[in-house]
């Protein structure tokens, strides 16, 4: 049966790793996320604050915990990051075979990000970043980082230190290429410092539905219907061509000859938002090998349904910058796109954080 999980053979036949875009605690306590694990071949997790503060604001879960720590920790802050490490501990430990499989290291993450208050904020960011690194205290823990301008100096320092990190929020081919950059810029630090660098591991994690979501309906109001839907698929194929040039050659050769693993990309924000589309098409027109997918359960579960498996992201990798090219010339400032959906992005995030904080704090005083 597993043989024919079509979840499975996404990383058994092309080598693609498929992560849960979802965690709480119902679903590490109840079996859930081992039987994802062991039959859809799931091999990582991420959470970002709106996954937590849907967690911990729509169940009872988390009640007692809040209560008991809130006796000691009046920060809401402070306390939602206690209640987060114990998840992300519990799932860690849960996807240690996978990350001690024979290739240590190459999966088994689980990610957690830093405060979407602190996306601007360079110096607050690699604090927390080391923070939560050693709270979570777990190999296979990977730090959110967010590829703003600011923070492209953190993710170096925190690659330096010797810190996994998911780079979140990236919707553009420019900056996609900093952050790669900045992955291999620290790698050269800790290298040059005399430390080990095999351990290491990162990820860039592409966004894509919502740049479909911005994109229909500029093309809508210039006649050009027949490029719908297709501009989050083509700029994903380019980044990977980007992927492929700057992890190879002497710089990158130098370190892989000391052990260095290059920085997947990862294909973020793949739960379809539009009913036009197949609802399982972020995942099935980007499968290829040495990449990730973190999609939420329902996609998941689509897939698992009616998805379709196939060497899709490196076909007809030329028409993917002939159609980027038709949206430049359309008048569509792919960097522009890219700019406005890191801001709604951070925004996106922030709005629920401080929801989370909120409920937290209500939880905390319930007779008030």
């Amino acid at each position: 049966m597993e043989e024919n999980n079509r979840v499975k053979q996404i990383h058994t036949q092309y080598q693609q790793s498929i992560w849960l875009d979802f965690i709480d605690r119902q679903i590490i306590r109840s079996g859930k996320l081992q039987q994802l694990i062991d039959e859809d071949g799931i091999r990582g997790v991420t959470s970002n604050p709106a996954i937590f503060e849907q967690a911990i604001s729509a169940s009872a879960d988390y009640d007692q915990d809040i209560l008991t720590h809130g006796e000691t920790i009046t920060d809401p802050e402070a306390l939602f990051f206690k209640l987060a490490v114990k998840d992300i501990q519990a799932a860690a430990d849960l996807f240690s075979p996978v990350y001690n499989e024979e290739v240590s290291g190459a999966d088994g993450y689980v990610s957690l990000e830093v405060s979407p208050l602190l996306a601007l904020d360079e110096q607050g960011t690699i604090e927390q970043a080391r923070q939560l690194w050693q709270e979570v205290d777990r190999k296979n823990v990977m730090i959110k980082i967010p590829g703003t301008i600011p923070c492209l100096p953190a993710i170096r320092t925190a690659i330096s230190e010797g810190i996994n990190i998911n780079v979140t929020l990236l919707f553009g081919l420019e900056r996609y290429e900093a952050v790669a950059n900045a992955y291999i810029d620290g790698l050269e630090d800790r290298l040059n410092a005399g430390k080990p660098i095999a351990q290491i591991a990162s990820v860039a994690s592409f966004f894509l539905s919502r740049i479909d979501l911005l994109v229909d309906p500029m093309l809508e109001t210039k006649g050009l219907q027949h490029l719908q839907g297709k501009a989050a698929i083509a700029a994903a194929k380019a980044a990977y061509a980007l992927y492929r040039r700057i992890f190879s050659g002497e710089r990158w050769q130098k370190l892989a000859d000391a052990g260095a693993k290059p920085q997947r990309l990862l294909w973020a924000s793949t739960g379809n938002k539009n009913p036009a589309y197949r609802d399982t098409r972020y995942i099935e027109e980007l499968i290829g090998p040495d990449t990730v997918n973190t999609s939420p359960l329902g996609t998941i579960d689509a897939f698992r349904d009616h998805g379709e498996v196939g060497n899709t992201l490196e076909n007809e990798p030329e028409q993917a910058l002939y159609l980027l090219e038709e949206l430049a010339n359309a008048g569509i400032d792919m960097k522009a796109v890219a700019l406005q959906l890191e801001q709604e992005g951070i925004q996106k995030f922030e709005a629920p954080y401080k929801k989370l904080l909120a409920a937290i704090t209500d939880k905390l005083n319930p007779g008030s």
